[in-house]
């Protein structure tokens, strides 16, 4: 049960870091220098912008609640 939960941590945490880096920057700053040509790209349509959104809020959802219960099952 431990090892599943340490695994659904580890990939949300990787997909969530991705799933940020996609996102649009808002201004200049680590958003554009690293993602800025590829999230032009995906910019242009608020569908896709809106998608994203959803996706890294659900991912975000998912990993907390892996860290809590981790921190339940792990608990002295």
């Amino acid at each position: 049960m431990t090892i599943g939960i340490s695994i659904a941590l580890i990939l949300s945490s990787m997909l969530m870091v991705l799933l940020v880096l996609l996102h649009k920057g808002k201004g200049g700053g680590l958003s554009d220098m690293f993602g800025g040509g590829f999230s032009s790209s995906f910019g242009g349509s608020s569908v896709v912008e809106r998608n994203l959104d959803r996706l890294t809020i659900i991912t975000g959802a998912v990993w907390f609640i892996c860290i809590i219960a981790l921190g339940l099952i792990l608990r002295p």
